[in-house]
Parts: structure tokens; sequence; C-alpha cells
């Protein structure tokens, strides 16, 4: 009797932590989407060398070790996620506005944190928009 009872509660348990894994974590390859409203924010920054040279350092600080060097989502710890991290190169990423990538940056999900408080300046998490802007696919 101890036996089954203590398969069941197994199976309960391993039942549980399925729905709340596919829970916590959907399906990775649906797309993310910005609201409607975050689509048409408009960058208040200047796209300029000083700008960027601004973006980049927050980059650096911030998003290189999992989006990579070059944005393609290969940073060092890229391999440790449970999503895997965007590559800012490709024409899918590029065809969002800087509003979409603006608000992803801000709010995240999964993996990808929240930038509110690692990044509190919102005119600082622009200028990181301007600098992804940079990469390209070859």
């Amino acid at each position: 009797m101890k036996k089954n009872s203590l398969i069941g509660m197994m199976l309960l348990f391993f039942a549980t932590t399925m729905v709340l894994s596919f829970t916590i974590h959907p399906e990775q390859d649906s797309d993310w989407k910005a609201p409607e409203s975050a689509k048409q924010l408009t960058n208040p920054t200047e796209n300029d060398e000083e700008s960027l040279s601004i973006g980049k350092s927050i980059y650096v600080k911030h998003c290189r070790s999992c989006h990579g060097k070059t944005g393609l989502g290969d940073g060092t710890k890229a391999a440790e996620l449970d999503t895997p991290s965007g590559d800012f190169t490709t024409e899918e990423f590029h065809a969002q506005t800087d509003g979409e990538i603006f608000w992803k940056t801000t709010e995240g999900r999964d993996d990808m944190p929240t930038f509110k408080k690692k990044v509190p300046d919102d005119e600082d998490r622009w200028l990181i928009v301007n600098y992804i802007r940079t990469f390209k696919e070859e």
C-alpha cells in the first residue's frame, strides 16, 4: 500500500511540474509581440556618433554577455539560458519599430530580464536601441 501511495505522489509531482513548466515557460518559438501602443513609440534620441558610443557602452555592460559582441545571440552566457538569445542581425529583427525594441528591452520576458531597474533611464534604453540597430546580417 505504501508503495502505491509513493508512486501516486511521484506521478502527481511529475504532472504538476510539467504543467507548471509549460505555464511558466510557454513555447519559446512563438513570436514575442509588443503591444500596438509600443509600436507607435518614437525614439526621442539622436542617432549619431555620440549616442551610438553611449549605447555601445551600455550594451557591453548589460547585453553582450547573452546577445554577443555582434548581436548574434552567441554571448558567453547564451548557452546557459532556457530561451534563445535574440539575434539582432536578422531582417525580422530590423523589421520591428524602435518602439517595439524599446518595449521589449524595458519589459523583458523569461530569461530576458526587465531593464527598468538595470537601466532605469529611458534615454539610455533608447540609446541601446540605436546601437543594436547597427548589427546587420553579413
